[in-house]
């Protein structure tokens, strides 16, 4: 049986690359991408700005002050995402089996491929041809498994690569810090500091039911990744996922309020499930049944989003355009698409620290409680949109209607 090899290869700070292919004036300037109000926060920042203590995800004003000279790009999600698909082409050419985990982040299965090649020299070949073909800097690692060739990409980057060999995987994880690994967020690292863990050799020494004592299920998973242990497969890249849902009506109906708040809480549970599956869409699609069986859709680009305020508007929004005949309807639809992995749950360049503050608590209530656990009060008689037990016994948490 062959060795596995996997390849992991990020797009080093995406955002700012491309912005620095359309403005070379940029090069070698601090360079922030996000909301451009103090309210805002950094999506993504070129290396001089890190060297300041930026990261992404820090509120914008913070940034601001950490680095006053930096320059401030709003940023424009659909320049991005074309030239994520200029990448994508390149890999797909090239590579057999690949995954696209974000907008420029992507896995390969190169297992097998050394008996013709040699896995490295493929792997440094695709990668030498996204910077000839596109401008773009990029890192890889290269290893048994998806977490050893994250990391490896981490420490590879700026624009660089990093082969660990077979048996070494252990070796090369044991003197870095216990956050290189992944999954291991603010969190945790500070859990693992107050049991004076640093470094990923003190996890690999420790036994693994100690882990899980302190941790859970996740403990477990995370002693596994600390010793080079992953068998998450590559999944396959499919452009056209989407996720939608659909509510046909036991009786065709032409009642305003009770279409809208469906189609609300519809658009609403389905951008939980983005958030909840770390994914953003760029496409909203609305779909009306008359009842004389004649159907219509309407849809919309927009930028890569999966916030509540934004989508909820523009399905609305989309309803008002689309249903113009007046008759009764059996059934009412939503679909997003153009999906893509995103670490950014929010919007990627205009999400604020409230809205980032209230998705999350939004969300951590749905995944105790149920999908529908917490809601905006239109959409409250839409009852059978949950895709789970609704509340689990509990009563609602009814949200007012904000933007939407």
């Amino acid at each position: 049986m062959d060795k596995k090899h996997i390849l992991h290869l990020d797009l080093d700070s995406f955002f700012v690359s491309v912005e620095r292919l359309i403005d070379s004036r940029l090069n070698g300037k601090p360079v922030l991408i996000g909301g451009t109000t103090d309210r805002g926060v950094v999506a993504s920042c070129s290396y001089e700005a890190r060297a300041f203590g930026i990261h992404s995800a820090m509120p914008m004003k913070m940034a601001r002050e950490l680095c006053p000279e930096a320059v401030v790009i709003k940023g424009n999600s659909m320049t991005y995402s074309k030239y994520s698909d200029m990448v994508t082409e390149i890999i797909k050419e090239e590579v057999p089996l690949f995954e696209k985990s974000s907008i420029d982040e992507f896995y390969a299965d190169m297992t097998g491929l050394d008996r013709f090649f040699g896995c490295a020299k493929l792997a440094s070949e695709v990668r030498q041809k996204i910077i000839r073909e596109t401008g773009l800097p990029n890192s890889f690692g290269l290893s048994i498994n998806k977490t050893v060739s994250k990391v490896a990409t981490g420490e590879a980057k700026p624009n660089n690569q990093l082969e660990i060999a077979h048996g070494y995987e252990k070796n090369f994880l044991a003197p870095l810090s216990v956050r290189k690994i992944p999954m291991v967020g603010a969190k945790t690292y500070q859990t693992l500091r107050n049991l004076g863990i640093k470094q990923i050799k003190t996890v690999q020494d420790m036994p693994m039911d100690l882990m899980e004592n302190v941790l859970g299920q996740h403990g477990r998973t995370l002693w596994k990744k600390a010793n080079g242990i992953d068998a998450t497969p590559v999944i396959a890249f499919n452009e056209r996922k989407s996720i939608s849902t659909e509510r046909t009506f036991d009786r065709d109906t032409t009642d305003i309020n009770k279409l809208k708040g469906i189609m609300l809480a519809m658009a609403e549970n389905l951008a939980f499930q983005l958030r909840r599956g770390k994914k953003l869409t760029a496409c909203v699609t609305v779909k009306i049944r008359y009842s004389d069986f004649q159907t219509q859709t309407l849809q919309c680009r927009i930028p890569y989003t999966s916030a509540d305020h934004i989508l909820i508007a523009k399905v609305m929004e989309l309803f008002e355009k689309v249903y113009k005949r007046r008759l009764l309807v059996r059934l009412i639809g939503v679909r997003y698409s153009h999906l893509v992995g995103g670490g950014y749950q929010i919007n990627l360049f205009e999400d604020t620290e409230e809205y980032i503050n209230l998705y999350q608590a939004m969300d951590s209530i749905r995944e105790r409680f149920g999908d529908r656990a917490v809601l905006r009060a239109s959409g409250i008689g839409a009852r059978t949109i949950s895709r789970s037990n609704p509340f689990n016994g509990k009563a609602p948490l009814l949200l007012a209607n904000r933007r939407a």
